[in-house]
């Protein structure tokens, strides 16, 4: 199966996006390099539909090893739409938001209070993050997806 002219554009930034924050210099950025951080994953606007992830990541980086991603959203209620987290094996999959063999990390209720907390444990290998609520639309719209691939102090 072959990849369309807007997944190849998509996959081509992405490998810029990586290069670019695999070799960025923590200078400017909010990251103590000898810590590991916790990161609220979208800042105030937390883990939801609407939000450009990917935009998010590539602002926020470099994501050092043993980071912790905090996920937060709020509990399925009739008046909000459920969330969860899924890390994706590989970045064809990622593209795709193709969820076969994705492991689920954070159902829709472990959003709440205090968010749920990914710690990033390996180095140098990206880690692809996604939404399947809806079918995946979450995902598929290119919003509720992101990945970050951390660096070693």
């Amino acid at each position: 199966m072959g990849f369309t002219i807007a997944q190849g554009l998509m996959l081509v930034l992405l490998i810029a996006s990586t290069m670019a924050i695999s070799t960025a210099r923590p200078f400017g950025n909010s990251h103590n390099t000898q810590t590991s951080n916790k990161i609220i994953v979208g800042d105030s606007y937390h883990w939801n539909y609407g939000f450009n992830y990917t935009e998010w990541a590539i602002k926020h980086g470099p994501f050092y090893l043993n980071d912790t991603l905090v996920f937060k959203y709020d509990p399925p209620t009739p008046n909000t739409n459920p969330h969860n987290v899924y890390l994706l094996e590989n970045l064809e999959r990622f593209i795709k938001c193709d969820f076969t063999n994705a492991q689920k990390v954070a159902n829709e209720t472990q959003g709440g209070g205090e968010g749920f907390e990914f710690v990033l444990e390996r180095p140098w290998q990206p880690h692809y993050f996604a939404c399947t609520v809806h079918e995946g639309i979450h995902c598929l719209n290119g919003t509720m997806k992101f990945f970050v691939t951390p660096i070693c102090h």
